[in-house]
C-alpha cells in the first residue's frame, strides 16, 4: 500500500504517527510519503518537506507574508502526487492548506481522508461545502461530529481521539518531576506559549511577564516550559527580556512529561490544551494575535467557548483569558486561583477524568478499519 500524507502542525505529527502505526498492522509494507514532522518520519514516513513550512497563525499580513510559499509547496506536491498515484491521501489537520489539495485529488481519481474533522461546529461553518466536495470519508476524534457531518451527506466515523489511549487515566506526577529534576514539594506551574513562532512572538512575553509576576508572590512556584523543535532559543530570549530566570526550566519537547509533572498549567489555545485536560490539569487558557486576525476570528466563532476542554464540556470550567483580556496581572490572578482551590481542582479532575473515558477508544485500528473499508 501507498499512501500520500499531510501533517502541518506539531500536534498533527504525533496523530499521523499513531495512525501509521495502526495502518502498519494491517499493511507491513506500507510506504507513506507528503509532508510530516519528527514523529511520522520516526516512523518510515518519507517527508518531501517538513511540517513547520505549513505553520501560519492568523489572518492578514501574517498569512499573505507566506501565501505564495505555502501554495507553491501545494501545488508542487499535488503534482508528485498526481505522478506517483498513491492508493489514498489522507490529510491530518491543516484543513486550509490540505481541502483544497484534496479536492484536486479527488477529482483526478485518488480516494482521500481528512482524519481530524474541521470545527465547523466551533467556527467557519461555510467549510461544509469544501469538505463534502473534498473527502471521500472523515475521521472525527469526538463523538458528536459524524452525526453533523451525515447532515451533509459526508461519511463519517469516530475513532476516538488518539492522544486519549497515551496519556494515562492516572498520570505520575512524581515520575515526572523525578525526569525533570523538580522538586516533589514545591508547586509547579507549566508554562505553554504555543509550537508555532507567531505564537511565541504573541505569547511568551505576556507568560513570562505572568510568570515574574506569580515568583513575587509565591517564590517557592517552578516554571517548565517544553520548547517545540526549533524554537527553543526564541523562548529562552523571552524568558531573558522578562528577567525571568529563577525556578525556570526550559526543555526541548517534553511536553508530556511538564504537564504530568505540573499543579496547574498556562497554555495557549489548541489541542494542547485538551492534553492537558487528559492529564488531568487546571489550567488558564489564554491567546493573543494581530488586531485584524482578531476582529476576523471573533465574527466567524460559532460558540462561546474557544478552549478544547470547555467546548467538549460546554462550559467554562476552565478560565480563558483572549486578547487584551490575557494581561500578566489577570493571568497570574487565575493561575493563582487554581493554586488555592484544592476541592475545585478535585472537581475539575473527576470531570476530566469522565472526558478521558469517553474520548478513549482505539483509535488506530478505528481508523485503519474505516480506511480498509473505503479503499
Amino acid at each position: 500500500m501507498n499512501f500520500g500524507m499531510v501533517a502541518g502542525e506539531t500536534s498533527g505529527d504525533l496523530l499521523a504517527a499513531l495512525l501509521l502505526d495502526g495502518m502498519h498492522e494491517r499493511w507491513p509494507t506500507l510506504s507513506a510519503v507528503g509532508i510530516g514532522g519528527p514523529q511520522m518520519v520516526s516512523r518510515g514516513f518519507e517527508a518531501w518537506w517538513p511540517q513547520h513550512k505549513l505553520a501560519v497563525h492568523g489572518y492578514g499580513w501574517e498569512v499573505l507574508r507566506r501565501y505564495r510559499e505555502i501554495v507553491g509547496i501545494r501545488e508542487r506536491l499535488k503534482v508528485r502526487l498526481l505522478r506517483e498515484r498513491p492508493d489514498l491521501f489522507i490529510g491530518v489537520d491543516a484543513p486550509d492548506f490540505n481541502l483544497d489539495l484534496e479536492a484536486d485529488l479527488k477529482a483526478k481519481g485518488i480516494k482521500t481522508v481528512h482524519f481530524v474533522s474541521p470545527s465547523v461546529w466551533a467556527w467557519r461553518p461555510e467549510r461544509i461545502e469544501k469538505i463534502r466536495r473534498s473527502v471521500d470519508h472523515v475521521l472525527c476524534i469526538f463523538p458528536f461530529e459524524p452525526a453533523l457531518l451525515a447532515q451533509h451527506g459526508i461519511a463519517a466515523t469516530y475513532v476516538g481521539h488518539p492522544l486519549a489511549n497515551v496519556i494515562p487515566i492516572e498520570p505520575d506526577r512524581a515520575a515526572a518531576r523525578r525526569a525533570l529534576g523538580l522538586s516533589e514539594a514545591d508547586p509547579v506551574v507549566a508554562i505553554l506559549p504555543g509550537s508555532r513562532q507567531s505564537e511565541i512572538s504573541h505569547l511568551a512575553g505576556r507568560f513570562f511577564q505572568t510568570a515574574v509576576r506569580l515568583q513575587r508572590q509565591r517564590p517557592a512556584i517552578q516554571f517548565v516550559v517544553p520548547a517545540a523543535p526549533g524554537l527553543k532559543a526564541e523562548i529562552e530570549r523571552a524568558a531573558h527580556d522578562s528577567a525571568l530566570t529563577r525556578n525556570l526550566r526550559i526543555v526541548e519537547g517534553q511536553s508530556h512529561t511538564v504537564l504530568a509533572a505540573c499543579d496547574v498549567t498556562l497554555i495557549a489555545s489548541g489541542t494542547a490544551t485538551l492534553e492537558a485536560a487528559l492529564f488531568k490539569r487546571p489550567m488558564v487558557i489564554a491567546y493573543h494575535m494581530a488586531w485584524w486576525s482578531w476582529q476576523i476570528m471573533r465574527r466567524k466563532k460559532l460558540q462561546p467557548w474557544v478552549g478544547l476542554p470547555n467546548i467538549l464540556c460546554e462550559e467554562f470550567v476552565v478560565p480563558e483569558l483572549l486578547q487584551e483580556a490575557a494581561t500578566p496581572q489577570a493571568l497570574s490572578d487565575a493561575v493563582l486561583a487554581w493554586l488555592d482551590a484544592h476541592q475545585k481542582v478535585v472537581e475539575l479532575q473527576q470531570r476530566f477524568l469522565q472526558l478521558h473515558q469517553q474520548l478513549r477508544r482505539n483509535t488506530p485500528e478505528l481508523a485503519t478499519h474505516a480506511i480498509a473499508q473505503l479503499l
